[in-house]
């Protein structure tokens, strides 16, 4: 049995699959015990793992207010939480710590552990690398703005550890843009929290009207109940059943719901895939990913993710979809929807991309992974694995 740390970042897509590879851990006799903002313990104790919160994890907020997301930012680059998870790490001598991919502060001290480090990423790596370069490049000057020491650049804070797990597919994440060694691809993590529960819809089985899931974050630092209404308003002429997850940051009664639609905070989205004609979301990668598996196209209206605008883009280049920019009114969102429901291409490319993900479990994939950087503990103080960098 080994011990782990996990330093989290309690975004919308990636708490829940971190989790389900924790549970997986878990499982086979590994304690895990999750470390990150206040907001995050309760989800994280509802599925059984132990987690604690950050005393400073707010501590630099204040400097951060300059920035539009100032709870990210002020969060994931902040020099005292990284101090904190250095002595938590030095106390409770855990057999490795796994950080979330987006947790720039808590990477920059990974070379202080003196045992291995993994970093979680839960999206597109070789797709996205200018992208992940330049948001940590922005991350590094926001924490001088707020007065403090620069980071260093993503091919060091992601290349230098020892197990970089891409949980995506290989074969959706195209040819490698980084000579990193240490980079392992397992599969979408599509475990569910607690909270999303299954729910009965209002309609007959055999209604034959198309179903269209509204599904965007459930980020709190990506509420936008305006873009949620939008979509609302767009499909209401349609002769569409709508079911929307308005994802605990929006409440069901801020918004004016039309006549053909249901609203929920959360739900479990496999058993609505089954039913679903077509997801309108936000580009998310575990949305795309769970649309996909099932077969079902997407029309995109990407949110402030750094991955979702790319995702749509992408979606929209295999045929599988539509991306709209973020600010599309409501007619261009109900063109788009009627454009998808109209032309069965969409749906043939959305189910000849389900075809790659077969029966692979991406939260057992990660925890194998794992369990071998646990049995060759290669990690040595100050010394990071060779690689080339791109």
């Amino acid at each position: 049995m080994s011990s782990i740390v996990w330093a989290c970042w309690d975004g919308g897509g990636n708490l829940p699959p971190s989790l389900g590879i924790a549970n997986s851990l878990q499982r086979r006799g590994h304690q895990v015990r999750f470390f990150g903002r206040a907001e995050m313990v309760g989800r994280a104790e509802a599925v059984g793992l132990r987690a604690s919160a950050f005393t400073h994890a707010r501590a630099d907020l204040g400097r951060y207010s300059f920035h539009p997301r100032p709870t990210v930012f002020g969060y994931t680059s902040s020099p005292a939480v990284g101090e904190e998870l250095a002595e938590i790490v030095a106390a409770s001598d855990p057999d490795l710590v796994v950080v979330d991919a987006m947790f720039a502060a808590a990477l920059n001290v990974a070379p202080r552990f003196g045992r291995p480090a993994a970093v979680m990423l839960h999206s597109f790596c070789y797709r996205l690398i200018g992208e992940w370069r330049a948001n940590f490049t922005m991350q590094s000057r926001s924490r001088q703005r707020a007065g403090f020491d620069a980071l260093p650049p993503l091919d060091e804070l992601w290349g230098d550890r020892d197990l970089l797990q891409v949980n995506t597919l290989a074969a959706l994440d195209g040819e490698p843009t980084v000579d990193w060694p240490h980079v392992v691809h397992g599969a979408p993590v599509l475990a569910a929290e607690r909270r999303a529960v299954p729910v009965d819809l209002p309609w007959a089985d055999d209604d034959p009207l198309p179903v269209v899931l509204l599904s965007f974050s459930t980020a709190p630092e990506q509420r936008d109940p305006a873009t949620l209404q939008r979509a609302l308003d767009a499909l209401a002429p349609l002769p569409v059943h709508v079911v929307a997850t308005t994802g605990g940051i929006v409440e069901p009664a801020e918004l004016s719901a039309p006549a053909n639609a249901w609203l929920t905070p959360f739900a479990d989205h496999e058993p609505l895939l089954e039913r679903a004609a077509v997801v309108l979301g936000h580009g998310g990668h575990g949305t795309i990913m769970r649309a996909l598996r099932r077969g079902v196209p997407i029309v995109g209206i990407p949110g402030v993710g750094i991955d979702q605008a790319p995702n749509t883009r992408l979606i929209e280049a295999w045929g599988a979809g539509l991306s709209l920019p973020p600010d599309a009114d409501a007619t261009r969102i109900r063109e788009a929807v009627q454009e998808v429901l109209a032309d069965d291409s969409f749906a043939t490319q959305a189910r000849q991309r389900a075809q790659a993900f077969g029966s692979r479990d991406g939260a057992d994939l990660a925890a194998d992974s794992i369990e071998t950087l646990l049995a060759s503990k290669t990690s040595v103080p100050g010394k990071a694995p060779a690689r080339t960098t791109a």
